[in-house]
């Protein structure tokens, strides 16, 4: 197989020098578990650390990340890409982009500002000019009186789904930003007095849009790392129109998403290091109707604080999910149970990398791209019980940050 690989150049301290070509085995074959070779650049782009397809015309779509740009790239030869226009404004530190299934619009999602921006795509794939989309509030900013309700819903559900078979909640901290500073920090002097004093206030918290994904129906759906939200949308021909929010626990850090065949929705979370699942209600509107059904912990050798959920991926039967864990440098297996709306942590293995910020599940073979040691594994899958085996090939390829499988 063959793969474009996004990674970080000199402008984030990466020694990627634009799009790179990865070779998995026979570029021809379905397979990706043979040996593996790192063919240099396809195209010059700074710290292009997301890129995605065009469905149908052979262009690849690049989140150039700390230029704060989005720009298309057309295909000139059998690994090699040019620029396809200028690239376009999207907002501080553009970390993903994703395209729709009909290919009309770009959807790019920036971690530094939060904003959320869709483009307009022609007919030959160029990106036209960007359309912002409706700002993220915190919905855990102490004004009672001004939450909506259906916020406070939300936090009420999940506090109880707490208690639910294989789902753990944060450790043992409370749901929903119940562990919220007091305006008083209590402490006891060396003499046995109360020296009780103000606490220091909690930093601010910003919003950190991270990945888009567009589910049937014409649904969109976006993360929120800093807010702790996942946010649906649908598309207009003036762009995306909220029409719902969920929230998740304070702290918790929404990353990324994989959509299941059952219809349900699974959302990785950095911080905290779980999975949640997400369904709709079969008679809501488009994009609505969406709550917390249950989740899991990533398991007992994970630490919240010096671990950080990256991609969440589904294996080829989607009986399994495979999570990557920067800090402990491990893939998480989780089984997938009742029919989708249940999952439960499975076993911990080595990614074979340092900081595995990316991997694809192909078949019986897991490939991760460990941007910190500046290389990328094959390992193999047992595709039966959702074990991870030992590194079967590795290649040095420069500060890579996201594997695209090639089509053609």
């Amino acid at each position: 197989m063959r793969f474009w690989v996004g990674g970080y150049t000199a402008d984030a301290e990466g020694t990627a020098t634009g799009i790179g070509v990865l070779h998995a085995g026979a570029v021809d074959s379905p397979l990706a578990g043979g040996d593996l070779a790192f063919r240099g650049v396809a195209a010059s782009a700074p710290s292009p650390s997301w890129i995605a397809a065009h469905p149908t015309p052979d262009v690849l779509y690049a989140a150039q990340e700390f230029a704060g740009t989005v720009r298309a790239f057309v295909r000139t030869g059998e690994e090699t890409y040019a620029p396809h226009g200028a690239a376009v404004d999207a907002g501080d530190a553009v970390c993903h982009v994703a395209v729709a299934p009909d290919g009309s619009s770009l959807v790019a999602t920036c971690w530094g500002d939060g904003r959320v921006v869709q483009y307009p795509v022609s007919a030959d794939g160029r990106i036209g000019g960007p359309r912002i989309a409706a700002a993220a509030d915190d919905p855990t900013t102490d004004n009672s009186e001004d939450a909506d309700s259906a916020t406070q819903n939300q936090l009420a559900e999940l506090s109880a789904l707490a208690g639910m078979t294989g789902f753990t909640a944060l450790g043992d901290l409370p749901l929903f930003g119940a562990e919220a500073q007091s305006d008083v920090t209590r402490a006891v002097g060396a003499d046995g007095k109360d020296e009780t004093g103000p606490a220091t206030p909690a930093p601010a918290r910003v919003s950190r849009a991270h990945q888009t994904r567009f589910l049937p129906g014409g649904v969109v759906v976006t993360t929120d790392l800093g807010f702790d939200l996942v946010r649906f949308w649908t598309s207009g021909p003036t762009g995306l129109r909220l029409t719902q929010e969920v929230t998740l626990p304070r702290g918790s850090g929404p990353r990324h998403t994989v959509w299941h065949p059952s219809g349900h929705l699974y959302v990785v979370t950095e911080l905290s290091l779980e999975v949640f699942v997400l369904a709709r209600d079969a008679a809501a509107r488009a994009g609505e109707g969406w709550r917390i059904v249950g989740g899991t912990s990533l398991g007992a050798g994970t630490a919240p604080g010096s671990d950080f959920a990256a991609e969440i991926a589904l294996t080829r039967d989607a009986a399994y999910v495979v999570i990557g864990i920067r800090g402990s440098n491990t893939l998480a297996t989780v089984r997938v149970r009742d029919g989708g709306r249940a999952l439960a942590a499975v076993a911990l293995a080595e990614s074979g990398v340092d900081w595995p910020r990316h991997h694809v599940v192909e078949r019986d073979t897991v490939l991760v791209a460990g941007q910190l040691s500046n290389e990328i594994v094959s390992l193999t899958l047992d595709e039966r019980t959702g074990a991870i085996g030992r590194v079967r090939r590795r290649v040095e390829a420069p500060s890579p940050t996201r594997l695209l499988a090639a089509h053609g």
